[in-house]
């Protein structure tokens, strides 16, 4: 077998692993953010939620929660509910896939590090997410069978 020709093969059958990852992974996000949307009342969640997990909370991390999460809970349950829809949808058709993989790994290390959980915890599942944002920034998800293939290179900002 001509190990050559596996080289020229298409970049999405080639890469396709990514792909799948990548939609997979804007599924979840989509899902998860329309439902904290459609359900209302996300602030009192988040409130109880980010309270419950003070004591648990990285050090470094509690002052920013104690004083600008709870004061601003409003804000902050717009931003995750419509940060997790529009990061889902970025990954699902692929365009602007590396802002919304670092918009996603932000978020997530965020998760992370109000849970306080070690990296390697089982239940952690915050930082199975950031390994999975960080692969898709790097491997440019959104370039197999997403728009950024076809986008890029008339948006230099998609390259």
């Amino acid at each position: 077998m001509n190990t050559a020709n596996l080289d020229n093969t298409n970049p999405v059958i080639r890469h396709w692993p990514v792909a799948l990852l990548r939609v997979f992974t804007g599924v979840f996000f989509a899902y998860n953010g329309f439902g904290k949307l459609s359900r209302g009342n996300f602030e009192t969640g988040l409130e109880r939620v980010v309270t419950s997990q003070l004591e648990h909370s990285f050090d470094f991390f509690r002052p920013l929660l104690e004083s600008v999460v709870l004061p601003n809970k409003a804000l902050f349950a717009i931003a995750v509910s419509w940060g997790e829809l529009l990061i889902g949808i970025g990954l699902i058709v692929g365009l602007a896939t590396r802002y919304a993989s670092v918009a996603g790994a932000q978020m997530v290390a965020s998760f992370w590090f109000m849970k306080g959980q070690h990296m390697l915890l089982g239940t952690n599942h915050d930082s199975v997410w950031l390994i999975i944002f960080i692969t898709l920034a790097g491997f440019h998800g959104g370039r197999v069978a997403g728009l950024d293939a076809y986008l890029s290179g008339r948006f230099r900002f998609l390259a």
